[in-house]
Parts: C-alpha cells; sequence; structure tokens
C-alpha cells in the first residue's frame, strides 16, 4: 500500500507544535519551532519525501533500492525515497517520528516544555489543561 501527501500531511501534522510551511515554490515543509524535519513535494520532482534520520538509519536506508542521500541534506544524515512504496506505511511513520523527535531534542529547552504542553498548531482552540490550571488558580479554590 502506497503512501500520499495527504497521509504524510496529517501524520506530521499530529506531532506536537509541527507546522507546516510552502518552501522553494512547490515543497511542503513541515517544521518544529521553524526547523525542518521533513519535505515532501508537491509537484512531479525526483524524489517525493525526505527527512532527518539517525547515522545508523542513514546508513541502513541509503543501501535499500529507491532510498537515496538527500540532495543538499545528505551530510546532515537526510534521505530521500524516490517512489511512494518504497517503505512501508508503519515504518515510513515511526522515521518520521524519530525526525521530528530528533529535530525537536535540538531546540532549547524552554521551547522543548512549551511546544511539549501546547496542542497542534492546526487547532484553533487552546489546550484543556491551560484551560484547567486558570480555573485552579482561581480566588474561589
Amino acid at each position: 500500500m502506497h503512501t500520499d501527501v495527504d497521509w504524510v500531511r496529517e501524520l506530521c501534522l499530529s506531532f506536537p507544535g509541527a507546522t507546516e510551511k510552502v518552501t522553494w515554490g512547490h515543497d511542503l515543509t513541515f517544521r518544529i519551532n521553524e526547523k525542518i524535519f521533513a519535505v515532501t513535494v508537491l509537484e512531479p520532482a525526483k524524489v517525493w519525501l525526505s527527512f532527518k534520520c539517525s547515522a545508523e538509519d542513514f546508513a541502513d536506508l541509503t543501501e535499500r533500492a529507491g532510498i537515496i542521500p538527500a540532495p543538499y541534506m545528505a551530510r546532515n544524515q537526510w534521505v530521500a525515497l524516490e517512489t511512494k512504496d518504497v517503505l512501508p506505511k508503519e515504518e515510513l511513520a515511526g522515521l518520521l517520528r524519530e525526525s521530528y523527535e530528533q529535530v525537536f531534542s535540538k531546540l532549547p529547552k524552554k521551547i522543548q516544555e512549551a511546544l511539549s504542553q501546547a496542542s497542534p498548531q492546526r487547532t484553533k482552540r487552546r489546550p484543556v489543561s491551560r484551560t484547567a490550571r486558570k480555573r485552579s488558580r482561581s480566588p474561589r479554590s
């Protein structure tokens, strides 16, 4: 079963604090605090999805057919998938989560804490926990 841009978008935006931005004219980038953790194309291209991975995963993945070192980003352990069916969805979901976590772990601790408490950017409602905390501080308590 092959994956598509909508599936990748839904998955990446489900990570705490993740946002999306169209960059370079036709690439959809997924970010945490403006740091990119995955890129997919909106128009046909040589590769359809790129993401950061560990050095060990980089070595393993680039030995597989259809997965290459990402152009311009290989030195930072980014891989690029040439086709949408090169990895099973479950494995790809795990790798995208790891990419997010690697980028997240490099952020300053204060930003990590703030993002961990925030709801995903695509929802406009405030998190329930924040509202509950405000109520617990009210003078009636």
